[in-house]
């Protein structure tokens, strides 16, 4: 979603600026290749082997991979009666998809004539999540394939943060750990011992991430009559991406109030390679 939603270069609120004029049609599709070996599973059999995937990336949607359906196992998909038409790749057909018995209906779709002006998606067939575990080498898919023009960087600071809510100070820390994610705002993670758990109520809400993983957890904070409904999650197990926000707390601005303090011009309290 980086190239073409939010503040992306081909977004509807581009961060930066071109040195050109630029003017991008409503709706976009780009087609590139990726060279990570990517394989397809079933009811644990392999129904998809290959190195010559493609990535579609297409305006308000998440990006999608397409595989050549060479590279799919012969006699694992058998045409189903469903047809569906995208105005801006064409009628669509689809096929079932059977593994020792088992059926699964409609799991995975073609436009075998794509329209004038769509990337060459003839050929290439793309899977319904929801029915087949997808991986990228030996590691596992989690929720849309990962944008190559996304990125997360978790950062340990020295800035001070104090986070409010409901009049009251419900965190203060002198070492956070900052997540800079492409396309979202900021986001900070603080300690556990450095939050009020008193003032905490957990959640059943649960969350999937590409680039950060699943969350443990949500907690609802609660001050006096007010709560802030899911304004803390944890990430108990994330991705080796950002391994070090591992058990730490992170707060939605958009909820509570979050304030940097810098010390201007202090020496940097250096870390090896985070905290």
């Amino acid at each position: 979603m980086a190239l073409m939603a939010g503040s992306g270069p081909f977004g509807p609120r581009p961060a930066g600026s071109f040195n050109f004029e630029f003017e991008a049609p409503a709706h976009q599709l780009y087609l590139e290749p990726t060279s990570r070996r990517l394989r397809v599973v079933v009811d644990g059999e392999v129904i998809a082997d290959t190195t010559s995937a493609r990535v579609l990336h297409e305006t308000g949607l998440l990006p999608v991979y397409y595989v050549p359906l060479e590279d799919v196992r012969p006699g694992a998909l058998e045409p189903s009666q469903l047809r569906t038409h995208c105005p801006f790749k064409g009628d669509a057909a689809y096929f079932d998809v059977r593994v020792d018995g088992e059926v699964h209906a409609d799991a995975v779709w073609t436009y075998p004539e794509p329209i004038a002006g769509c990337p060459a998606l003839a050929g290439l067939v793309s899977f319904d999540p929801r029915a087949v575990e997808i991986y990228e080498e030996t590691e596992r898919v989690v929720g849309h394939p990962r944008d190559p023009y996304h990125r997360v960087d978790a950062i340990a600071s020295d800035r001070g943060v104090t986070v409010r809510f409901g009049g009251e100070v419900v965190a203060s820390s002198e070492r956070p750990v900052l997540v800079f994610e492409t396309g979202l705002p900021m986001r900070t993670y603080l300690p556990a011992e450095d939050v009020r758990s008193e003032v905490l109520r957990p959640s059943d809400t649960a969350t999937v991430c590409p680039y950060k993983g699943r969350t443990g957890r949500y907690h609802t904070i609660a001050v006096g009559d007010e709560r802030a409904v899911d304004a803390v999650w944890v990430y108990e197990e994330p991705q080796p991406a950002v391994a070090d926000i591992a058990g730490l707390l992170a707060f939605d601005d958009d909820q509570v109030e979050v304030e940097h303090h810098l010390d201007a011009f202090a020496p940097i309290a250096t870390t090896d390679g985070g905290g």
